[in-house]
């Protein structure tokens, strides 16, 4: 028994210097689990994929695509990193609201377009609603036609996804099409709006049910692009201003609702001139006042109380900028340019909350 014990103190002492011997053909940068982590610097440009003439590349695209950088603002004087956009409505836990301007309705659904489009799909398939034409990369899913419930006649339905203003949101529009009339082509707006509202509500609802088993296509997250419509830009003129890629009408419409969500007062309001006439009440809460301070410095915010006056503008059929500058407390409406830091925290905080 003790010859044992001692032949297992000389076997363990030998097994590990045998085993530490082995560690470079094991472990090493030649060793069969060598570390990978800094492959990518030897990674070679390869040309894309092509496909025979003749034949449709419609289906190819990165797996993996890098965003633009869009927000390349820098803060005057010195560097300083920037900071995050302050949180705030866009930050709701409000996963799907219903927005209207007009006859016209959409759904705003806080995930992006490739988490949204497998949901709709899910509700025509439980809906037993039949799909008569799906195109991933127009965000389109058509259905067939179906007779509803007190209905005379049958109808169908279109379903368009697209991306939405902020980054990893999505929209879904429904287009309704009754039996009578033209059938060959879908109308410009819904046959019946009734419908179409009902059927928007009813998706819309679906889809906030289902968020916490919510599948990703990766289909459709190529197809339809998810990194928002709107950046902050800087002019010629160093001057900072929101590109928002939106018809102006809506534009318009979503500036106001912006405006009054940043902590703003609307004191008047110019639609012909596109002019906002506003007077900003400060930061509204803790998280929102260490952005100032931090973006400002000091412990009060310096710009609270003061007016100032919003402009849009159009760009062109599907672009508009917003600026802000101060307005002077003289007759005739004239304004003076805002310092840099103060322009772009005031454009930031209205920003975060356009949609």
């Amino acid at each position: 028994m003790e010859h044992s014990v001692k032949m297992v103190k000389w076997v363990l002492p030998l097994a590990l210097v045998l085993f530490c011997g082995g560690c470079g053909y094991l472990f090493g940068d030649e060793g069969v689990f060598r570390d990978k982590s800094n492959d990518y610097k030897k990674a070679r440009e390869v040309p894309s994929l092509r496909v025979p003439e003749g034949e449709s590349d419609a289906s190819l695209g990165e797996i993996y695509p890098i965003p633009p950088i869009t927000d390349t603002i820098l803060m005057a004087d010195k560097f300083e990193v920037p900071r995050p956009a302050p949180l705030d409505v866009t930050s709701e836990d409000e996963q799907v609201k219903i927005q209207s301007l007009g006859d016209e309705s959409w759904a705003l659904v806080a995930t992006a377009p490739g988490q949204v489009w497998p949901q709709v799909r899910a509700f025509l398939s439980s809906s037993q609603i039949p799909v008569a034409r799906v195109d991933a990369s127009a965000g389109l899913i058509e259905t067939g036609w179906v007779n509803l419930e007190g209905q005379s006649m049958a109808s169908r339905f279109q379903f368009r996804i697209d991306q939405g203003v902020q980054r990893g949101t999505s929209e879904l529009h429904v287009l309704q099409m009754s039996q009578a009339g033209d059938v060959a082509k879908w109308p410009g707006v819904s046959s019946d709006l009734t419908q179409e509202k009902d059927m928007l509500r009813a998706i819309s609802q679906y889809i906030a049910n289902s968020t916490d088993s919510t599948p990703v296509s990766m289909v459709a997250n190529q197809a339809i692009h998810s990194e928002g419509k709107i950046s902050m830009q800087e002019g010629p003129d160093d001057d900072i201003y929101i590109l928002l890629s939106l018809p102006y009408d809506r534009a318009w419409a979503s500036v106001g609702r912006a405006i009054e969500e940043s902590n703003f007062e609307i004191t008047d309001r110019d639609r012909s001139a596109g002019k906002y006439y506003v007077k900003f009440l400060g930061t509204k809460s803790a998280e929102e006042a260490g952005w100032f301070d931090w973006l400002l410095g000091g412990d009060e915010d310096p710009m609270a109380n003061q007016a100032f006056v919003i402009s849009v503008e159009s760009v062109d059929a599907q672009d508009v900028s917003i600026r802000v500058a101060q307005q002077a407390p003289l007759e005739g409406g004239e304004t003076v340019a805002l310092e840099k830091r103060d322009e772009q925290a005031l454009l930031t905080l209205i920003k975060g909350n356009i949609d």
